[in-house]
């Protein structure tokens, strides 16, 4: 599982058609409490918006969230994180 923040959306004039009627939402990816990249995301909770922290899955997995064919999609958004603790290592 792997946790992210819900930043922005994502406007797309042109769609692959397995993707139709999904929201893409513009990622940034938390690995051990920091921030990293941002990656745009389909929303197969159908309910993220900005601010929220979210868990998502990557590749093959990604895009058969949407349809029982594969679709162009690599990133999608699966659930919501309540809380978000991180612990700070002291050296």
């Amino acid at each position: 599982m792997f946790v992210g923040r819900v930043e922005g959306t994502v406007v797309a004039t042109v769609k692959d058609e397995g993707l139709r009627g999904v929201k893409l939402l513009l990622m940034r990816v938390i690995e051990n409490g920091v921030d990293k990249h941002l990656v745009v995301a389909a929303d197969a909770t159908r309910q993220a918006g900005p601010g929220d922290f979210v868990t998502w899955i990557a590749s093959k997995e990604a895009s058969l969230l949407f349809r029982q064919e594969y679709c162009a999609c690599d990133v999608a958004i699966t659930g919501f994180i309540d809380e978000f603790n991180v612990e700070k290592k002291e050296n």
